[in-house]
């Protein structure tokens, strides 16, 4: 199969991950209203991130080894389909606790999806179109940003979080429907035994990449999980709030696709680099903004479009980093950066939430010190991970 081909079928896969990543962030566009029907603290409702988080970060590696003689398009199917069907149960959820229950079950879903239709899109271009297939593939989620948060902010605001959360299980049908009409047959992998998987963190190279993707995750999510009380404190409210959310989703789908590009041609590290030190800027700029008060919504809305972009432009360097590191197990390796990705993002939602009686100034602020605190990490760990 060519590359070209290969990558315009990497574009179903997408709509995939575009299901995922809108299930994934959506709850930060509503996490105020989530939280006042509920009758609890915004701080609690941000368990309902946090679970999803942690039950797909353990979930992965697991489902991986259970699934792993699966045929690929089977399993992608079906794991949309559990998706569609946890996102209904949230939507009818009577209690916040019920809620919870379905987020890990719809964490379940995108855990068997996301990795293997990376692993799948790596399969069906040649090695030179590698980063390229995976930025498409992450390009799902990093369109979910753009489009899926801000889209379901709004309806969240017209029609209440659970029609939002029933639209994203209508997606995740299409989205099904999709994969199993233009993704071909491709066989499973044969079964290895879960302690034989992890075998892979001696590698020396891998250990040294995962921790930083849960570094900038974690960075990313701080602030962006708490994103609407976040852009209030910025003097950003009202019909304003899905503007720059979506603004923050155009960055994150340009620094993906960008990424891919710059990486293949550039390298991984450069690129990393780069995208840490935007996104600490960036944060301590908005961080700056709360302490002084000022109503800059131009400003805000170029560090908004930073910031999606430096977060999201680690994913693909990353996974290409693991992928080199490990090409014999490259589903293994991409499923565990997915876990680790969201790791970072429950890890980030937790400290956010710790620290949000004390200010945005002091979210903002965390949030910018574990940024650079990934840059530091990839400038003493790059020699390792080659």
């Amino acid at each position: 199969m060519d590359s070209s081909d290969g990558l315009r079928r990497t574009l179903v896969l997408a709509l995939g991950t575009f299901a995922v990543g809108t299930d994934s962030f959506i709850l930060a566009g509503f996490l105020p209203d989530l939280a006042a029907s509920q009758s609890v603290s915004t701080a609690t409702a941000g368990l309902a991130v946090t679970v999803f988080a942690a039950a797909y970060a353990l979930g992965s590696p697991v489902l991986a080894t259970l699934t792993a003689r699966l045929p690929r398009r089977t399993l992608l199917v079906s794991a949309l389909l559990i998706l569609a069907l946890a996102n209904l149960g949230s939507a009818l959820a009577p209690t916040f606790w019920i809620l919870l229950v379905t987020r890990v079950l719809a964490a379940l879903g995108a855990a068997a999806y996301t990795p293997n239709a990376g692993a799948v899109a790596a399969a069906l271009v040649p090695p030179a179109a590698r980063a390229r297939a995976l930025a498409v593939v992450v390009g799902g989620l990093t369109i979910a940003t753009a489009l899926g948060v801000p889209l379901g902010e709004l309806a969240g605001q017209w029609l209440g979080w659970r029609a939002a959360l029933a639209g994203v299980a209508a997606v995740c049908l299409l989205a099904a429907a999709g994969v199993a009409a233009w993704v071909p047959a491709l066989p499973g992998n044969p079964g290895v035994p879960l302690a034989d998987r992890l075998r892979i963190l001696r590698n020396r190279s891998v250990a040294a990449v995962l921790p930083l993707t849960v570094l900038g995750m974690g960075a990313a999510y701080v602030a962006y999980a708490y994103a609407v009380p976040a852009l209030g404190a910025l003097g950003i409210g009202g019909s304003m709030t899905a503007g720059m959310l979506m603004l923050y989703g155009v960055g994150a789908v340009a620094g993906n696709l960008s990424s891919g590009y710059a990486t293949d041609r550039w390298g991984a590290t450069r690129v990393l680099t780069a995208g840490y030190a935007v996104m600490a800027t960036a944060l301590a700029v908005m961080g700056m903004l709360v302490v002084t008060g000022a109503h800059a919504p131009v400003l805000v809305g170029g560090l908004a479009l930073a910031w999606g972009a430096a977060s999201w432009c680690q994913t693909p360097a990353q996974q290409h980093r693991l992928i080199a590191a490990a090409p014999q197990e490259a589903g293994l390796v991409v499923a565990l950066n997915a876990s680790c990705i969201y790791f970072g993002i429950g890890a980030g939602t937790l400290l956010g939430g710790a620290v949000l009686g004390h200010g945005f100034t002091v979210v903002f602020g965390c949030a910018a010190a574990l940024a650079g605190l990934a840059l530091g990490f990839l400038r003493l760990t790059a020699a390792a991970a080659r």
